[in-house]
């Protein structure tokens, strides 16, 4: 049987400015297993990257609850939940948010040294995973010295380097041209295969949304299940 990963609970989010209330979600009922390949998919504003926030714990829901690996998020300090961000989750961004002066594996060791694990280590490991993205010929390279796809695949690997149990990406292929997109996605696909690993997408990509395993659209606050026939060209 598999492991439920990620889940929510009647999770919602209210935001209020003054006596303005936007009620951005609403009661939210969802669960990913381990290996599962979800795609959340909505029109710009539906309220999906603060979905994203609220699983990861980087904000707090107005009602609801969120668990990660069992762990209710909401009874935990902000360094606990930190910690088990740190442990179980990799993100990966429509911007890949690399450090400009570092280069390709030292961004990558970046997570695993947060952990303070030891530096020869955090390289080793780092090495590995960019040449499982088909990057060892860029280790020392800086993001300025990259292509665009190559930098999203230096993002897919410091995601991957602590063996998360979830990779959650915010339109991941959303600033790249359309054979890059489709190279990027390949990849997030064979190596949450390979490494087993739940895979939440965020995207406006119907064609590729209809590759995952379930597809899920957020409207008016609700998520549904839903069956994408990818647009023909």
């Amino acid at each position: 049987m598999n492991k439920v990963v990620l889940e929510a609970k009647n999770l919602g989010k209210t935001y209020q400015e003054g006596k303005l209330v936007t009620p951005v979600l609403k009661g939210l009922n969802f669960s990913m297993q381990a290996s599962e390949r979800l795609a959340i998919i909505g029109s710009s504003g539906s309220g999906k990257s603060t979905l994203l926030h609220l699983l990861a714990g980087l904000d707090q829901p107005t009602e609801g609850e969120v668990f990660l690996m069992g762990e209710r998020l909401s009874h935990l300090s902000e360094v606990k939940r930190g910690q088990l961000r740190n442990r179980f989750v990799g993100f990966v961004y429509q911007f890949h948010f690399l450090l400009p002066e570092l280069t390709a594996v030292e961004n990558v060791m970046m997570p695993l040294r947060i952990r303070r694990t030891h530096w020869k280590q955090a390289q080793e490991k780092a090495e590995f995973i960019l040449q499982k993205v088909g990057l060892s010929h860029r280790l020392h390279h800086k993001p300025s010295e990259l292509s665009g796809g190559e930098r999203q695949r230096v993002a897919i690997a410091r995601a991957l380097i602590t063996d998360p149990a979830c990779i959650l990406a915010d339109e991941p292929t959303g600033n790249l041209d359309e054979k890059a997109a489709a190279e990027v996605f390949e990849l997030m696909l064979d190596l949450n295969q390979e490494f087993e690993t739940a895979l939440l997408i965020v995207t406006h990509d119907l064609k590729l949304a209809a590759k995952l395993d379930r597809q899920l659209l957020l409207t008016e606050g609700h998520l549904t299940e839903t069956s994408i026939t990818p647009p023909t060209r």
